[in-house]
C-alpha cells in the first residue's frame, strides 16, 4: 500500500489517507516560508482544505509516494525538496497531551506497528 502527494491534494486528504495507513502517527504540515527558498515556519497549517499548491512558495512539480518501508527522515526530505513544506511525524495520543516528535531514522511501518502494540 502506498499514498501517492501531487500539488492538488488537500492537505486533510492527505491526513486522512496517511492515518489509515498509519493509525497510531500524525502527520502534521506547516505554513509556507515567506519567501522561496526561505526558512520553514513553525506555524501549523491552519486551513486544512487547502491544496498543497496553495500551501507552497515553490513552483515545481513534482509527487511523493509514501510507503511503510521509507525512513521518516525521507519522507520529511521529500515534502522539503519537492514541495518546499516542512512536515512532522508525531506519535498519536488519545488523551489529548502533547504529541512527540519521532526520531528521522525510524522505518514510518515498523514505528506504526510498536506504538499499536503500546
Amino acid at each position: 500500500m502506498k499514498i501517492i502527494i501531487n500539488n492538488h491534494r488537500k492537505i486533510f486528504s492527505i491526513q486522512e489517507e496517511f492515518n489509515e495507513m498509519f493509525p497510531c502517527l500524525k502527520i502534521d504540515f506547516f505554513a509556507k516560508p515567506n519567501t522561496s527558498g526561505g526558512a520553514p515556519s513553525t506555524k501549523l497549517v491552519s486551513h486544512n482544505s487547502k491544496t498543497l499548491q496553495d500551501c507552497r512558495a515553490m513552483g515545481n512539480e513534482g509527487s511523493i509516494e509514501v510507503q511503510p518501508s521509507m525512513n521518516i527522515s525521507d519522507l520529511k526530505e521529500n515534502f522539503r525538496d519537492i514541495f518546499g513544506l516542512s512536515v512532522e511525524i508525531t506519535q498519536k495520543n488519545g488523551n489529548g497531551s502533547t504529541e512527540i516528535p519521532l526520531d528521522n531514522k525510524f522505518n514510518i511501518g515498523e514505528i506504526n506497528q510498536q506504538y499499536c502494540l503500546k
